[in-house]
């Protein structure tokens, strides 16, 4: 049994690191390859962030963040400097209207007891105002939104795997998060968003930062697959009761900070569960 600890409290030597990125960065480069993203579409798009990122994190106060100083920090060469940072449009994530209007609907939806039977599971819900009243789709979708028809909102959910209808024409949620099954962009904003927010509390730590981010997991490497099995419908069941607990706590904070100046926090708690076979340790060397 291994339970890994909070990532800070030293910097580690360079060597360490690189090792760390190199595993960090393989599955990325395996995603990039499937998509016909290639090393030189790779580079540019790193040149760009290691610009952007000394341009705002590594600023000296009281003093304008130049060209040259960029350069140094950076190793890009300077003339590359001024034309990225020229560059008035960067490729910011974008979050595709069907995330953000669905992750709002999926919180009410396992959050709000008016969409919960007496287990806190999210209920079926009729389609229409006429037939459920508040407890419906149309009225879960108006409450949060009243610019886009629920029509609209269930045809997209269908498509994307989200929810199915049942033999009583009930609106069913077919998970307790918003998860995509079919669209790729969907898909593509949680991998950016999720592996950012676990990444930047990690780096966080690494670096000392204070207080440190909750960061840590349990691993094992001897389990047969049967236990494997096992162990990945425990995470799923007791991990999910987290997140809902989560949710309800965060949406009546939210609701309690809706007056205050300084409500302008966001915060992101994630799960995760990842299984393969074990390496042999003559294997642990090879690409």
């Amino acid at each position: 049994m291994s339970i890994s600890h909070d990532t800070h409290g030293q910097q580690g030597h360079r060597p360490a690191l690189l090792g760390a990125l190199r595993r960090v960065l393989r599955p990325l480069v395996r995603l990039l390859i499937a998509q016909g993203i290639t090393y030189p579409a790779l580079s540019t798009l790193l040149k760009s962030i290691y610009v952007e990122s000394a341009e705002e994190d590594f600023r000296i106060e009281g003093k304008a963040q130049t060209d040259s100083r960029i350069s140094l920090l950076t190793g890009v060469h300077r003339k590359d400097v001024r034309r990225l940072g020229d560059d008035a449009q960067r490729a910011l994530e974008a979050m595709p209207t069907t995330v953000s209007l669905g992750a709002q609907l999926v919180a009410r939806w396992t959050g709000d007891r008016r969409y919960l039977d007496g287990r806190g599971k999210p209920l079926a819900l009729p389609r229409l105002a006429r037939d459920g009243g508040d407890a419906s789709f149309e009225a879960l979708v108006t409450g949060v939104s009243k610019d886009i028809r629920s029509r609209a909102v269930l045809d997209e959910w269908l498509r994307l795997g989200v929810v199915h209808l049942d033999s009583d024409d009930r609106v069913c949620l077919r998970s307790d998060a918003f998860v995509a099954t079919e669209g790729f962009e969907e898909k593509a904003f949680y991998l950016g968003h999720n592996l950012h927010d676990h990444l930047a509390a990690a780096v966080h730590n690494v670096l000392g930062g204070q207080p440190a981010f909750l960061e840590r997991s349990v691993h094992y490497d001897a389990l047969s697959m049967e236990s494997i099995d096992r162990l990945r419908a425990t995470a799923a069941e007791e991990g999910m009761n987290v997140l809902k607990g989560l949710n309800r706590e965060a949406m009546r904070l939210e609701q309690r900070d809706s007056e205050r100046a300084d409500a302008k926090q966001r915060f992101t708690f994630g799960i995760y569960f990842y299984a393969e076979a074990t390496r042999a340790p003559d294997d642990e060397a090879k690409p």
